[in-house]
């Protein structure tokens, strides 16, 4: 079995042109150029496959003086490396994710254990949805009357023009049976009974929470273009 002992990596200054020609001293020297650029992790999996492939390359030309590995022992040996490869891959994956997330809690808020970030364009309530999910999350759903109030307080900062926002909240499959985004049951409501709310019948099915009535919902056609809230779970 051919094993590389002492992966030696000998790094180019940051601007060396990338046909320089590497040391040729043997496999056991790796190059490669300044990594400043790339988090840890990738620069830990691009490691691991140029490991890999000097190990293939040591199993297609098997030195005299030893006998060539079983190819039983290098396939098994093989998929050992293939999947700590793929754990690295979901690693790197990981990262990318709660980049994204820290960026999202920067620019909205972070409270009970969830980042909030209110959107910057108006659309009707199923392209909200679909963009919450796009960016990793999902319409809002205040879960209590606290919630309720602090996404209140952060529309009025973030957004004090506009009137009402989408939340992640409709009863669209059977009238007056409110589910949220995921088809859970809702219960909890923050109606504005004032207005005898929700008063529109089967033509208006989604949920809308209203700058207004101080944070208190209604229902509205889902057709109607409003901004929305965003909810992300921090991990």
């Amino acid at each position: 079995m051919v094993v590389v002992t002492a992966l030696q990596v000998f790094r180019f200054p940051l601007g060396t042109q990338k046909n320089t020609e590497c040391p040729a001293n043997s496999l056991k020297l790796v190059c490669t150029w300044d990594f400043s650029s790339v988090t840890m992790a990738q620069s830990r999996l691009l490691l691991f496959v140029i490991c890999f492939s000097v190990l293939q390359t040591g199993y297609g030309q098997p030195s005299r003086s030893k006998k060539a590995v079983p190819t039983r022992q290098r396939v098994t040996e093989d998929d050992d490396v293939r999947t700590q490869i793929d754990k690295l891959w979901q690693e790197v994956n990981s990262l990318k994710e709660m980049q994204a997330l820290q960026t999202v809690c920067l620019r909205g808020i972070k409270a009970h254990r969830k980042c909030y970030l209110v959107s910057e364009q108006a659309k009707h309530y199923h392209e909200a949805n679909e963009d919450c999910i796009a960016q990793g999350g999902t319409l809002a759903i205040p879960r209590d009357v606290s919630q309720n109030g602090e996404l209140t307080d952060y529309v009025k900062r973030s957004s004090p023009a506009s009137k009402d926002f989408w939340i992640g909240i409709t009863d669209i499959v059977k009238e007056g049976q409110y589910v949220d985004v995921n088809s859970l049951p809702v219960t909890f409501f923050h109606w504005d009974r004032s207005k005898r709310e929700p008063t529109g019948g089967k033509r208006e099915s989604c949920v809308a929470l209203s700058l207004a009535a101080q944070g208190k919902w209604h229902d509205e056609v889902c057709r109607s273009q409003k901004k929305y809230i965003c909810e992300y779970l921090i991990p």
